[in-house]
């Protein structure tokens, strides 16, 4: 049927069938224009997880402001004339930005110790640095010691300061969030498409905001040293690494590719005809893609270059196999050369295609959600590949004349795989305790894998993200956030000795129709700072920042007591509003008797670990405060975080035995053989085997590329293993000799393999150079097992197949 199909149709009209794919081809470079790129957070998450659905409703229970923090170390001291012009400058450049509702700094936050003054008198008016008769080295003490300031606003060396950049607020963006958390599914498509159509110019806003904020920067640069953090900084930096990895490394695998196919070919046709496929494929891919909205995420990202590898790898042994026929037919026309070719090899590349799609396909079992697209992305991908270059290749080539080449040529490229099989036939027992060693290895490094990683370690450490990271994470109070959250009895406990206040108190405001300030009780409060001691003392902690806070600048206003439930109350009646949201209501919630601490922990700790970290902390809140286990609660993007690392583990068992399972079924399936099988699976899981001990022994964490290693190297290592074969077997047929079937195998297919692995290394070796570091070390491990696996099924492989004789 397949044969019937490329004799009559493809080969017999070629220019009506080019002339049609390249029509569809056009078609989809329009809607490859609507392929969009998502780095937002929830593409970093994972599904269904609980964790952030507490999040979402704790979001929505205390006030909080989308940010920037603008850490600047200034030339000259914090508080000289000079640094303080520098700060009044930037401040009022940035309030001028439509995109900024304000500017905080060490100019304008109040101060209440410089010099002290009487709680009533400082509720009247709170002064700040600016202020008519403020001492400075008493504002420089204030500004050291402060429970809000220290370790916050200004680094302990008092060389750095933070500008925090309060953002006006996105409320249609958030509330269509909201709607589609809980839409329904009969509106669930509507909701996503009116939130991406949005979200999409929600994005050139923040790209142009954060712009302007660094051309503010770029200004004040022969002032100080400036950098910039948080969250919209990172989204929109994430993109455009995106951006440029589509575009930087693409094109370059693209002109390796081109170098490598004139090392191997040295013919024109033998570069013009694989490049135009493998634009063609990638057309395809990105066409349907951006027709089906499917968006790019950090992981995915790749698929280009993955794709460009995958189709030249596919070519190539269209190639080889043409030549091969080429040099042993040469009377044979044209039109009987391609077809047969076609014919040749349409079976061993279904069957890759199918093992490298059984690879990407395991992914979509994980819970990262950039690696269940990736799965998706790339099974399409490879299978558009399939299809266009089964295509394209017979009908160019089929009117191309044939070109004879020289003899010297032709058989040079077969002659350095002939050692590899002397080698195997002299030295078996050297290539059995190769393999020996190379499971211990395996065993043993695979044994201290870790999943702990710092996402500041993510990016390299010349990039904006992460010196900015960095200097937050170090000098202003660590980078990622840790939510606490504690929960009261809602029945207020007043001990006999504070009845009088309370009885006073609750005279002078017995018309008010709430009672609120009743929740703010000594005991209380005095829990609430132990609490946040503990939290602050912790190593991994960088700053805390919660009601203990006001606890403590309460004392410090109180002449070194503690301030009595009158005053607590009074405190929260009179506060100032605009006070009272950055001190209170960011850390109570007095409805639902419930406290918030605020925590930053030091991403960049060599001794975090975040899930044993966390294990601690519900554990001492228990045993060391008297708390019940349903009153704790810990969440924010640590927790979020955490649970990527703790799933990884399961993940990568997952994607690993599922390919491992399809691939043994494909193996029985294509070959029909027990001995065959387990043969072809062994010489592909040692290669796995050896990347993971590598990692383990070189201490690569786990994260959410370096989990696709396995799946992806098994599915496209394993391609080499099907053509071995199945050459093996077809040239057993002929010499009924295992030894000489093994030398003419290698010295055909295994030429092929050869350099369709070394295109493969050398195009993603190119990723070393990405900003983002788990696509290096994807880039890296993706060459190791290429190489590996290209040695086994060389090496380990023919030994096998010598050793157990399954052919009969």
């Amino acid at each position: 049927m397949l044969n019937n199909f490329y004799k009559n149709i493809v080969l017999k009209y070629p220019n009506r069938v080019l002339v049609l794919v390249f029509i569809v081809i056009a078609l989809l470079a329009n809607q490859a224009t609507k392929l969009e790129i998502d780095a937002s957070a929830e593409t970093l998450l994972l599904q269904d997880d609980k964790d952030l659905e507490f999040l979402r409703d704790i979001e929505k229970r205390y006030v909080s402001d989308d940010f920037l923090v603008l850490a600047f170390t200034p030339k000259h001291g914090l508080l000289s004339d000079e640094t303080l012009k520098s700060i009044k400058s930037i401040t009022k450049e940035l309030s001028l930005l439509d995109s900024v509702k304000s500017v905080s700094s060490i100019l304008n936050v109040p101060l209440m110790q410089s010099p002290p003054v009487p709680i009533k008198e400082l509720l009247e008016h709170i002064p700040t640095i600016e202020s008519y008769g403020i001492d400075l080295k008493l504002a420089k003490q204030e500004f050291l010691n402060s429970p809000i300031y220290k370790n916050n606003l200004i680094s302990s060396d008092f060389k750095t300061t933070a500008l925090l950049i309060t953002l006006h607020k996105d409320n249609k963006l958030k509330e269509l969030v909201n709607r589609r958390n809980s839409a329904k599914n009969e509106e669930l498509a509507t909701i996503e498409l009116e939130l991406k159509n949005y979200r999409d110019k929600a994005r050139e806003n923040n790209h142009q905001n954060i712009a302007n904020i660094r051309a503010v920067m770029e200004s004040h640069t022969s002032e100080g040293e400036l950098f910039l953090g948080g969250v919209d900084m990172i989204a929109d930096d994430m993109i455009s690494f995106i951006r440029y990895d589509l575009k930087t490394y693409g094109t370059v695998v693209l002109l390796l590719l081109i170098v490598v196919l004139w090392i191997i070919f040295r013919g024109v046709r033998w570069i013009v005809i694989p490049v135009l496929i493998a634009l063609s494929s990638v057309i395809v891919s990105a066409g349907v893609f951006g027709m089906l909205g499917f968006e790019v995420t950090v992981i995915s990202s790749n698929f280009i270059s993955l794709q460009l590898i995958i189709t030249m790898s596919l070519i190539i042994h269209l190639v080889v196999r043409y030549r091969e026929l080429l040099d042993k037919k040469p009377n044979a026309t044209q039109k009987e050369l391609v077809l047969e070719a076609v014919m040749d090899m349409s079976k061993p590349c279904l069957f890759a295609v199918l093992t490298t799609v059984a690879g990407f396909i395991s992914l979509t079992l994980a819970d990262l959600l950039p690696v269940i697209n990736l799965g998706w992305m790339m099974s399409a991908s490879v299978f558009l590949s399939l299809i266009v270059t089964f295509l394209i290749f017979p009908t160019i080539l089929v009117q191309l004349k044939i070109r004879p080449m020289p003899s010297a040529l032709s058989k040079s490229g077969f002659s350095f795989t002939r050692p590899l099989a002397s080698f195997v036939k002299e030295h078996a027992l050297f290539v059995d305790l190769a393999g020996l060693v190379a499971i211990l290895f395996s065993l043993s490094g695979a044994s201290q894998l870790i999943v702990e990683n710092s996402f500041i370690d993510y990016f390299k450490k010349n990039t904006e993200i992460y010196k900015g990271m960095k200097v937050i994470d170090q000098k202003l109070g660590g980078t990622t956030p840790l939510d606490v959250v504690i929960d009261f009895p809602k029945e207020i406990s007043v001990e006999n000795s504070e009845k009088d206040d309370f009885d006073d108190f609750e005279a002078e405001f017995s018309s008010s129709k709430d009672a609120e300030h009743y929740w703010f009780t000594v005991d209380r409060m005095k829990k609430i700072e132990n609490i946040h001691d503990y939290l602050q003392n912790l190593p991994e902690v960088g700053k805390v920042l919660s009601l203990g806070t006001m606890s403590k600048i309460g004392r410090m206003l109180n002449d070194g007591e503690d301030l009595d439930n009158f005053k607590l109350a009074l405190i929260y009646k009179e506060l100032p509003a605009e006070i009272k949201k950055v001190i209170l209501d960011p850390y109570v919630d007095v409805e639902n008797s419930q406290a918030r601490f605020s925590v930053r922990v030091i991403d960049s700790s060599e001794n975090l670990r975040r899930n044993e970290f966390l294990k601690k902390i519900k554990i001492d809140l228990h045993e060391k405060f008297g708390l019940d286990n349903s009153q704790i609660h810990l969440t924010n993007l640590l927790v979020l975080y955490n649970n990527i690392l703790q799933s990884l583990f399961s993940s990568q068992i997952v994607t690993l035995g599922t390919v491992l399972i399809i691939l043994t079924i494909m193996f029985f399936i294509l070959f029909r053989s027990v001995k065959i099988t387990i043969i072809a699976m062994a010489s592909n899981i040692v290669p796995v085997g050896v990347v993971f001990g590598f990692m383990g022994w070189v201490n690569i964490p786990l994260d959410m590329m370096t989990i696709t290693i396995a799946a992806i190297g098994v599915g496209i290592a394993v391609d080499n293993s099907i053509h071995y074969i199945i050459r093996f077997k077809l040239e057993y047929a002929k010499t009924k000799d295992y030894i000489k079937s093994m030398y003419n195998s290698h010295q055909s297919i295994g030429y092929a393999m050869s350099y369709t692995s070394i295109a493969i290394m050398i195009g993603f070796s190119i990723l070393i150079f990405s900003n983002f570091v788990p696509t290096i070390y994807f880039g890296l491990l993706t060459v190791l097992v290429m190489f590996i696996s290209l040695a086994s099924n060389l090496l380990l492989l023919p030994r096998l197949i010598t050793l157990i004789k399954p052919f009969n």
